[in-house]
């Protein structure tokens, strides 16, 4: 006898997958008769339709993530910071006074080096200094 139909209405009526549906095999003229979403349930309620378990492994636990060396997020540091900007600035500035025209590449890979051993405190100080160079 093929209850296909019946499985699929019981499992869509009691919200559970078709495997899971197991019909009594003594009742089994009552369970054809049955038609209606009504009807399903109160068969189920007799206990002629039966929801099995569920199988399988239980749930693993989602992995935790670890921090590695590249998730660690540090501040930087103020000095950094400081030499950061005003180096920035600085190159800027000689950037420009080359594209103008005011010193020439030598001079100006002499104020890159010079930007980078922290020779000059500001722009003024380096404005200040262009004579002496």
């Amino acid at each position: 006898m093929q209850l296909a139909k019946k499985k699929a209405l019981a499992a869509k009526v009691l919200k559970v997958g078709k495997s899971r549906i197991i019909f009594s095999n003594e009742n089994l003229e009552e369970i054809k008769e049955a038609i209606t979403r009504q009807d399903i349930l109160d068969l189920n309620s007799a206990g002629i339709i039966k929801i099995r378990e569920i199988k399988g492994r239980k749930k693993v636990k989602k992995r935790k993530h670890r921090r590695g060396i590249g998730k660690v997020k540090l501040k930087v540091k103020k000095d950094k910071q400081e030499y950061m900007t005003l180096t920035r600035k600085l190159r800027k500035v000689g950037k420009s006074l080359l594209r103008l025209g005011k010193i020439d590449k030598e001079k100006h890979s002499k104020i890159r080096r010079m930007l980078r051993a922290r020779k000059f405190r500001s722009k003024r100080h380096l404005n200040e200094s262009l004579e002496e160079i």
